[in-house]
């Protein structure tokens, strides 16, 4: 992990209304001053980005988005495109998450699509992949996140890869309180990080932040966090409760921290 600063991201899905969004993040800023060595963000909905964002000027502390449309802008209702997520503050997005697969049909292609439609806006893509529990049992894993992987950074630069964040997160984790092991979680992610240097050269691999998601909670992410191809972590449940998502960021920077705002 050498080079590569692990990023916790918290994702917060379809939770927190405005008041309850400020109140955490002001808790948190405070509360993870400290820490270095690894950088964190939150991806509120879309109701509290602009607020989440601004109460976090200032900080290392990061907002994000949980997705985004592929056009700039248009007659596409209900959508929010990636010049109003950079006007909001966001710094990153989740694109391609199991749940937007599962529920919204998001598709290989559409995850590209959006990834492209970010870039240009200086926005971090956080390319989600992960294989669903019938698929793990048929022994198809490697398969099914080589194809999502592939298909998800076609058309890429080696630049543009090396400076975006892919999350593996087996869908059977997500949620239901089972987390892969420490060495499953590495043996797939370094598979996903060998997939990127076939396709993109060893830089690009080398650079390439890889996080694990699925149930991880402030008792497991030291183990994951010492893998050498684990880079973070993209936390659900746990990044709810500041005490949760603090443990979380303290295990992850092997519980050292500097003096506050250092």
């Amino acid at each position: 992990m050498e080079g590569r600063r692990p990023l916790i991201a918290g994702n917060w899905k379809m939770f927190k209304t405005v008041p309850e969004a400020v109140s955490f993040v002001q808790e948190l800023k405070q509360a993870a001053a400290g820490f270095k060595g690894v950088e964190v963000a939150v991806c509120p909905p879309f109701t509290a980005l602009v607020p989440v964002a601004a109460a976090l000027r200032g900080t290392e502390i990061a907002a994000g988005a949980q997705d985004v449309h592929w056009e700039d802008r248009g007659a596409f209702t209900g959508e929010i495109s990636p010049v109003m997520l950079k006007d909001a503050g966001c710094r990153y997005v989740i694109i391609g998450h199991s749940e937007r697969r599962q529920y919204f049909g998001e598709t290989n292609e559409l995850v590209n699509r959006k990834i492209k439609a970010v870039l240009p806006h200086g926005l971090v893509p956080v390319m989600c992949v992960g294989e669903r529990l019938a698929e793990r049992e048929a022994g198809v894993t490697r398969q099914v996140v080589h194809d999502q992987t592939v298909a998800g950074l076609a058309g890429l630069t080696p630049e543009q890869v090396a400076g975006l964040v892919i999350a593996y997160e087996p869908v059977w984790a997500i949620g239901t309180g089972k987390t892969a092991s420490e060495e499953d979680a590495q043996q797939v992610i370094g598979y996903i990080r060998a997939v990127v240097r076939d396709l993109y050269g060893s830089e690009a691999a080398g650079r390439v932040r890889i996080q694990y998601g699925g149930s991880v909670k402030p008792g497991n992410t030291a183990g994951l966090m010492a893998m050498p191809d684990i880079d973070g972590a993209l936390v659900g449940g746990a990044s709810l409760e500041v005490d949760s998502f603090l443990g979380i960021i303290k295990a992850a920077a092997g519980g050292r921290a500097g003096s506050p705002g250092a």
